[in-house]
């Protein structure tokens, strides 16, 4: 059984997601395929807003138990979601695909800042819309960041890119006979302890019921499948 096509949506990418398994960096290989399926969506008439993380560079929480006060640390992880969207951009455009970098810290010599009526006006236009430097406040991960910016675009649904197949009911990689689980209720994600975002992430979600789908980005042609209703990965709503 299929689901309703979704014509707008909201794609979370994290920086592990963009390093492609290296360390510090991001993979141009695994950035340019993931732009090739973005660019798939995108033909299909499908409106789309991206986050991206920043991790592969600086994660803020982690740079804070180093030593850093957690507030430069996290405006220091801010600036490596600029960078990574930056990347992104350079190789949606070089395939034709008319994006527009919106950043929650000013920096115009780079990137629009963030209105979001300017927001809505560009995807009225067809274009995709890359969000930078998360909310633009210290203490918020970009899961948090990624679905408030689903919701000001009225997103359908966020797409959660991973490594992974979907939620399992154990880690699949210690526990060989866990189960992945194609759809679970807000509640049961809750009650059974399943990471599917942060807890500020998970509740606005939740709050809103906005439906989130977690699948595995290195699969050709998944984020279409998503979008186009398939029963790909784990739906949570």
């Amino acid at each position: 059984m299929t689901r309703p096509p979704y014509r707008r949506a909201l794609l979370k990418l994290s920086g592990e997601v963009l390093a492609g398994g290296k360390s510090g960096s991001f993979d141009y290989e695994v950035i340019e395929a993931l732009a090739r399926e973005i660019q798939q969506v995108h033909s299909l008439g499908i409106s789309l807003g991206l986050v991206v993380g920043g991790g592969n560079i600086v994660r803020g929480a982690t740079a804070s138990t180093r030593g850093l006060d957690r507030v430069s640390a996290d405006y220091m992880g801010m600036l490596a979601t600029v960078i990574n969207a930056l990347a992104l951009q350079n190789v949606l455009e070089s395939l034709e695909v008319e994006t527009r970098v919106m950043t929650a810290i000013r920096m115009e010599s780079l990137a629009e800042p963030y209105i979001r009526r300017r927001m809505m006006r560009h995807l009225e236009k067809g274009r995709v819309v890359i969000f930078a430097g998360g909310t633009g406040n210290p203490f918020f991960s970009t899961d948090t960041a990624a679905v408030l910016r689903a919701l000001e675009m009225e997103a359908e649904v966020v797409l959660k890119a991973t490594n992974v197949d979907g939620i399992y009911t154990a880690d699949p990689r210690k526990v060989p006979e866990a189960k992945l689980l194609s759809e679970l209720t807000f509640q049961e994600a809750l009650v059974n302890g399943y990471a599917v975002m942060d807890a500020n992430a998970f509740g606005l979600c939740q709050a809103n019921a906005l439906p989130i789908v977690v699948f595995n980005v290195n699969q050709p042609g998944t984020i279409a499948r998503v979008l186009n209703g398939e029963r790909v990965g784990t739906i949570v709503r």
